[in-house]
């Protein structure tokens, strides 16, 4: 077992392809613990700032800390594939599935992003 304790000072930014207006910090990488698959970030958007319609290979989790994001996917309910996300939701997806954010409030927005890496 193993395991990696991040502090606040300690995460780095990173540049994310695709990415708008927005500060990307990561605070932790697969690496950091033995046969590790999870990348989390702390993505901090401007109003505007958003992230392009596209698919990553990683199951992919956002939880919205504070503000608001507008969401676009491919997958779910018609008031789902357009929507947005406030403070406290969350949205959940697997590898591979399409979608957009783009902060559509007049205030940043903080969203914990979480990666997981699939089974091999």
């Amino acid at each position: 077992m193993s395991y990696k304790i991040t502090r606040k000072n300690e995460s780095y930014n990173y540049e994310a392809p695709g990415h708008f207006d927005v500060r990307t910090t990561r605070l932790h990488d697969p690496g950091d613990v033995n046969a590790g698959g999870i990348t989390m970030g702390l993505s901090h958007f401007l109003p505007g700032g958003g992230c392009n319609y596209g698919a990553n290979a990683k199951e992919t989790i956002y939880y919205i800390i504070e503000g608001q994001m507008y969401l676009e996917s491919e997958t779910g309910t018609p008031n789902e594939v357009k929507t947005t996300l406030y403070a406290g939701d969350s949205y959940h997806c697997g590898p591979d599935t399409k979608k957009s954010v783009v902060n559509n409030g007049t205030t940043s927005c903080q969203m914990l992003v979480a990666l997981i890496t699939p089974n091999q």
